[in-house]
């Protein structure tokens, strides 16, 4: 996947924007209210010449820190880290935690995903069992539909052809059915095999990244951060959880398309009754669907390949991981001191 779609949110889309856009609204309000109240002590303080110089020294500074960009950017810093401290006390919003969970996700996904697999296994099996039973049935209608045109028994030939043909028209479906199945075999193993790597990644990625922040937030303390600010610099530890909360960012819709997934194809193979040899046209259009879908994040161009893949499905092959892909995150974390 390409990195430049990783693009952190501003602090405005994250949750505890959301609460400083709600805390900043409440201020606003109660500032008008309060200068409502207090405006008739304001007049009378302008009135006294002491007072006025202490009122205009503020206004300066309050109109310096407006002009000045670095004090603005320092306030900005401050409104930030209450907004995110205060947020965090009602939701899950530190990178890391959000992170391990997500490994558990993947996880408990990875073990329902096998599970699909094996059953969809069982099920092509079945198919191609009832395929290869209505050929030898095919070929011994015809045999007996031959056989009666030879001793002028009519009615039996007609009943025999008949039959041969109903048997040839329902493989035909069943061969379609079939053919979707293995595209969806195909989807699956491969989506099994890019999340294994991709949880492997995510654990290995959140254990550095775990002692790589603790390191970073070691080395720069409060002051620090707010130094930078004014200095116009990078403040290191905010860009590194900017980094981590966009990896989080990629990781949900990676689940989230996996779940998707999961359950279209779970779905689709319960509209199959191959005990009746009948399946519904809905399961097929769920896959369809799919299929015409945009760009996989999980496969990513793999995904046409797998669906136009006209080779057969070898339902022994093992499911092999690919420990060479690389780290496709580590790109986000190339930034300056």
């Amino acid at each position: 996947m390409d990195n430049n779609s990783l693009k952190p949110k501003t602090f405005w889309k994250r949750p505890e924007g959301k609460t400083g856009m709600l805390f900043m609204g409440l201020l606003g309000a109660g500032g008008l209210y309060g200068l409502y109240k207090v405006l008739p002590f304001l007049i009378n303080i302008v009135e006294n010449t002491l007072y006025l110089g202490v009122l205009l020294a503020v206004l300066g500074a309050l109109i310096y820190i407006v002009l000045d960009p670095k004090m603005r950017n320092l306030i900005f810093y401050m409104y930030k880290s209450f907004m995110r401290w205060l947020t965090g006390l009602f939701i899950q919003i530190d990178p890391i935690g959000i992170l391990k969970s997500y490994i558990d996700d993947l996880h408990s996904n990875l073990k329902k995903m096998n599970k699909q697999i094996a059953s969809l296994k069982g099920q092509m099996k079945r198919l191609q069992t009832i395929i290869y039973d209505n050929k030898k049935n095919i070929n011994n209608n015809l045999k007996l539909a031959s056989a009666a045109k030879e001793r002028d028994k009519k009615g039996i030939m007609i009943l025999k052809s008949r039959k041969a043909g109903r048997l040839k028209e329902s493989n035909m479906k069943l061969d379609e059915l079939y053919k979707k199945m293995e595209i969806l075999y195909r989807v699956l193993v491969k989506m099994y095999e890019n999340s294994e790597i991709l949880l492997e990644d995510i654990e290995d990625q959140v254990m550095v990244k775990e002692q790589e922040r603790k390191a970073v937030r070691a080395g720069h303390s409060a002051m620090k951060s707010a130094m930078n600010i004014i200095a116009g610099n990078n403040d290191k530890k905010e860009m590194f959880d900017r980094a981590l909360e966009a990896i989080a960012d990629d990781v949900s819709m990676k689940i989230g398309e996996m779940e998707r997934f999961m359950e279209m194809s779970n779905n689709f193979m319960d509209s199959i009754d191959l005990q009746n040899g009948i399946f519904e046209e809905e399961g097929l259009e769920l896959l369809e669907k799919w299929e015409n879908e945009g760009v996989s994040l999980i496969l990513g161009n793999q995904k046409d390949l797998l669906v136009h893949d006209q080779h057969s499905v070898d339902l022994d092959a093992p499911i092999v991981k690919n420990k060479t892909q690389n780290n496709q995150y580590s790109d986000l974390f190339n930034f300056e001191d």
